[in-house]
């Protein structure tokens, strides 16, 4: 699992499964976007303005991008 957060954009995503396969974006809510793989397997979640929704400093460590 990979935890990466990007404070540009506030944009946070949580990598499942990090082979490498064709996903479909699932749009769950406003915020919330699944990545699904094969056999219909969550592999990713992508959090849209994720420190409305999170506090990001208990998610550490956490791969920051800038």
């Amino acid at each position: 699992m990979k935890i990466i957060y990007n404070d540009k954009t506030d944009l946070l995503y949580i990598r499942l499964d990090d082979r490498k396969q064709e996903v479909i974006n699932r749009r769950i809510t406003d915020d919330i976007v699944l990545d699904i793989g094969e056999n219909d397997r969550i592999v990713g979640i992508e959090i849209l303005d994720a420190s409305k929704h999170l506090t990001l400093d208990r998610l550490l460590p956490v791969e920051y991008e800038h």
